[in-house]
């Protein structure tokens, strides 16, 4: 079992920069790859982003390429967001996730997400 709690949200203005965490329990923390995902209202939850086990891999949405950074550590069983020249369509809440398989699928594991609100 892995219990995941995000952190960080906010409302902050277009341009502008946060950083999400999300702090995991449990003493296997680095087998899992974990993800960032969101949700706008009405509309489907997206995959945001990933890092391997290690944290030597990443993989992002084509969104949000070159403004946002996955990273984790491990020590400290968090993985982090970092969200930088945001956009109004960026808004949502933000969920964390946690895959044993692979960063495309497999998430079994969610946090109760975070709001994330960009004005223009």
């Amino acid at each position: 079992q892995v219990q995941l709690v995000e952190s960080g949200g906010g409302l902050v203005q277009a341009g502008g920069s946060l950083r999400l965490s999300c702090a995991a329990s449990g003493r296997t923390f680095s087998r899992y790859f974990m993800g960032w995902f969101h949700q706008a209202p009405g509309k489907e939850r997206e995959f945001v982003a990933a890092v391997s086990g290690s944290g030597g891999s990443t993989y992002y949405a084509d969104s949000v390429k070159g403004r946002f950074t996955i990273s984790r550590d491990n020590a400290k069983n968090t993985v982090y967001l970092q969200m930088s020249s945001l956009k109004p369509e960026d808004t949502a809440v933000y969920y964390c996730a946690a895959s044993p398989l692979s960063w495309l699928s497999g998430y079994d594991y969610w946090g109760q997400g975070t709001q994330v609100t960009v004005s223009s």
